[in-house]
């Protein structure tokens, strides 16, 4: 599909623009297609239940789509299995302490059944500069001096989005989840935005819900709540 296809198709941010169509009427799910990655673009995405998805061949796609994958904090289930391992857990998990090195490896880690990356120079330029603001975290697991695994999102009112992870050592990545999950209530977080689903959130309890009512009680979370910014560090 061309760029010239989707600006006959869908609506193009200019540069400078930062307010998006009414994502319930994107039918296909697809917002807006174009537009810089900064952090003014990326947080108004976000309140709006939109968030960047596309591949290096494409132009940026905005996205919403039509069932979105969610995890409440009160629906999380961690498998026996998982919970041995927690406790004896041979990792040391941080927080924000190397956000660039976290979403360079979730872009460089090779995952079955996809080619190349979304993670593109452009959205590595523009989480980091999220992340300076206080809004992108990372949470990382480390084995001895390195780092063996970790994943990044974006925190808004209760809401962690999150983003993408990574694994070079066994059940690293769940371990800096299933941490991150043990630190939201005092993160003031309930809610993980999965975005779409995969069998590995899926054992953790997310559930689909329709793009109707998850990005209706979005804006009525954030109505109430909107901020949540500021480093992780201390948490963990």
């Amino acid at each position: 599909m061309s760029y010239f296809l989707f600006n006959e198709r869908y609506f193009i941010l200019e540069d400078g623009n930062y307010d998006f169509p009414n994502p319930i009427e994107a039918a296909d799910g697809i917002v807006a297609v174009g537009g810089e990655i900064t952090p003014k673009r990326l947080l108004s995405a976000y309140e709006n239940g939109i968030f960047p998805w596309y591949d290096e061949s494409m132009p940026v796609l905005w996205q919403s789509p039509l069932t979105r994958f969610v995890l409440p904090l009160e629906k999380l289930h961690i498998g026996k299995s998982m919970r041995k391992w927690m406790k004896r857990n041979p990792y040391r998990i941080t927080s924000d302490t190397c956000f660039s090195s976290v979403i360079e490896m979730c872009g460089k880690i090779e995952r079955k059944g996809q080619r190349g990356t979304w993670i593109t120079p452009d959205i590595v330029n523009g989480y980091c500069k999220l992340f300076d603001l206080g809004y992108a975290h990372s949470v990382e697991c480390w084995l001895g001096g390195v780092l063996v695994g970790g994943l990044y999102g974006v925190s808004l009112g209760n809401y962690f989005f999150g983003e993408s992870m990574f694994s070079y050592a066994e059940n690293a990545s769940k371990t800096a989840f299933i941490t991150l999950t043990n630190k939201m209530p005092i993160l003031h977080l309930d809610m993980i935005d999965c975005q779409v689903y995969t069998d590995n959130m899926a054992r953790y309890g997310a559930q689909m819900v329709s793009r109707e009512s998850f990005i209706g009680k979005l804006r009525s979370d954030l109505a109430v709540n909107k901020t949540n910014c500021g480093k992780w560090t201390e948490y963990f």
